[in-house]
Order: structure tokens, then C-alpha cells, then sequence
């Protein structure tokens, strides 16, 4: 079972961080567009670099560092940590590509399609069962997803890599059992290495954009705040939510990408995704409706 650690936060229910989490992944695009004359890898080596400088700074801050190094030092712990490292990383790269090259709507799909990724997973690895309400929920939002993928066959591996790397992602951290702040630590120690090597080639062949300009340079320092903040309120709502009611709150966080790709990216909207989109928040409010209920009928039971 994962953690129940929340290094030294009160006792609270997931909703709120996730709500947190998925808001701000849902602005991204806006924070990424200013950095569209910066190469995706090195916006992500540069993310993993200030992420480490303010995530370690945190936990020295908050509980020392002494726990911290305990779970670098632990293989049981680093092997599934690294695994969801090159995991995140990989998500990084595809979404920074995506927003770069005019894909926003595809990676939006991405993390449409992602809760039914956590849903499936958490089906086949936690054994998590849903009741006949969330079900129907679930497979009108799948129908939705399915006309949304249809319409965008060229873009579906973006889509699709997206949301199985970030589905892997949050099992893996469910069930690996460290507290939030220092699982995100390890993950971040594990990049950096790989991050400052490119960094250093890069600067060497002459293309670092780091430096050549005061707002480049303050976007890509807070990166590592733009990085770290979901990532943790993620890690923090993984551990206390079940997969199947994360993944249906993520709808949050493609809907705003994908107003965004429209309204402000001015990308084309089709009448079969507008009827995807439909079709998606009617499976997420009947769910949200279900789950009220469950969780109304689980407090009466109990009293």
C-alpha cells in the first residue's frame, strides 16, 4: 500500500489536491507557448534542474534531509522511482513537442483518454471495482473519447503516448510506498544527471537559450515551480484517492487545454469533437453524480 506519510500535513481527503494539481496542468500550454523559441529538451532538463534546487530546498526546510537519503538509498524504493522517473520524463517531452508544433487539442485528447487508462489500470492491478452507475459513466465518456480519437488519427500516437506514460505514472506512484514531497525528490535526483549533461552539450555547441534574454531565463527558473507544484499535489491525491476517481477528475485539466488550443490558439474545432466533448462531460457529471451517491449511502451504512 502506498504511504499514508503526508510529511507533517493534516489529515485530509484528495479532492482538493487534485482539483489543484489538474487546474494547473490545465494552464500549461499558456506558460509553454512563451517558451516556444526553446528546444522541449531543454525545457525539460531545465524544469528537472530547478525542480531539484526547490524540491530538496522543501524538504530540508519542512523534515530534513535525513529521510530524504534513506530513500535514495533504499533499492526498493529507487527501482520503482526511477521507472516512474523515465516515465514522467517521457510525458514531458511529448507534451512540450506537442504544444510547440500546434498539437495542443492532441495532447488535450491525451489526458482526455488518460482516466480511462487509470480506470483500466486500476481495474487489472488494485482490483478496483465500480458500480453499475460509474460503469455506464465510464463507457458514455469512452464513447466520447473514441469519436474525439477518430477525428485525429495523425496525431493519436501523441495522444496515446501521453496518456499511458501519465496512467503508469500515477499507479506506480500509488503503490510505491514513500511520502509525496520525497518520492518527487527521488524522481527529480534521478533525471538530473541526464538533465545537467545535456545542459553542458548544449551550452558547448552554442544553443543554450538559458541566459540570452531576462524573460527566457525567468521562465525556464520557474519551470521548477511549475514542475514541482502539480507534480507533488498529484503524488498527494494518488495516495489518497482511488484510480478511478482520479482519473475522472483529470477531465479538468485537458478541457481547459482544450479551450485553450481553441479559443486562444485559434486550432480548428469539428462538429464530431464538439460532440466528443458533449459526450465527455455528460460520462464525468454522471459519475461525479454516482459517486455522491456511494459515498452518501457508505456514511448512512457506517451510522
Amino acid at each position: 500500500m502506498a504511504s499514508q506519510e503526508h510529511e507533517g500535513g493534516p489529515p485530509a481527503n484528495g479532492i482538493g489536491y487534485a482539483l489543484g494539481c489538474y487546474f494547473l496542468w490545465g494552464l500549461l500550454p499558456l506558460y509553454f507557448h512563451m517558451l516556444d523559441k526553446v528546444t522541449p529538451t531543454e525545457i525539460v532538463s531545465q524544469r528537472v534542474v530547478w525542480s531539484l534546487a526547490l524540491v530538496v530546498g522543501i524538504i530540508a526546510a519542512r523534515t530534513g534531509l535525513t529521510a530524504f537519503f534513506d530513500v535514495l538509498r533504499n533499492k526498493r524504493l529507487m527501482a520503482p522511482l526511477s521507472a516512474s522517473a523515465a516515465l514522467i520524463c517521457t510525458n514531458w517531452l511529448v507534451y512540450i513537442w506537442a504544444v510547440h508544433n500546434d498539437h495542443v487539442i492532441a495532447a488535450s485528447l491525451g489526458y482526455f483518454l488518460n482516466p480511462l487508462v487509470n480506470i483500466l489500470l486500476g481495474y487489472l492491478f488494485l482490483k478496483e471495482r465500480l458500480r453499475r452507475g460509474q460503469v455506464f459513466a465510464v463507457a458514455v465518456a469512452a464513447l466520447g473519447v473514441g469519436i474525439l480519437a477518430a477525428a485525429a488519427l495523425d496525431t493519436l500516437w501523441i495522444s496515446l503516448t501521453l496518456a499511458l506514460s501519465f496512467g503508469l505514472y500515477g499507479l506506480v506512484r500509488k503503490i510505491t510506498p514513500v511520502a509525496p514531497m520525497r518520492g518527487l525528490g527521488a524522481e527529480t535526483v534521478l533525471l538530473t544527471p541526464f538533465a545537467i549533461a545535456y545542459l553542458l552539450w548544449l551550452n558547448a555547441h552554442g544553443g543554450l537559450a538559458f541566459g540570452t534574454d531576462a524573460k527566457t531565463t525567468s521562465l525556464l527558473i520557474l519551470s521548477g515551480a511549475i514542475t514541482a507544484t502539480p507534480l507533488l499535489l498529484f503524488a498527494i491525491a494518488a495516495q489518497r484517492l482511488s484510480m478511478a476517481t482520479l482519473g475522472i477528475m483529470q477531465y479538468l485539466a485537458p478541457t481547459l487545454q482544450f479551450l485553450t488550443g481553441i479559443l486562444i490558439f485559434g486550432e480548428t474545432l469539428s462538429r464530431g469533437q464538439m460532440l466528443s466533448f458533449s459526450l465527455i462531460w455528460l460520462g464525468l457529471i454522471l459519475f461525479t453524480i454516482d459517486s455522491l451517491r456511494g459515498m452518501r449511502a457508505a456514511r448512512l451504512a457506517a451510522v
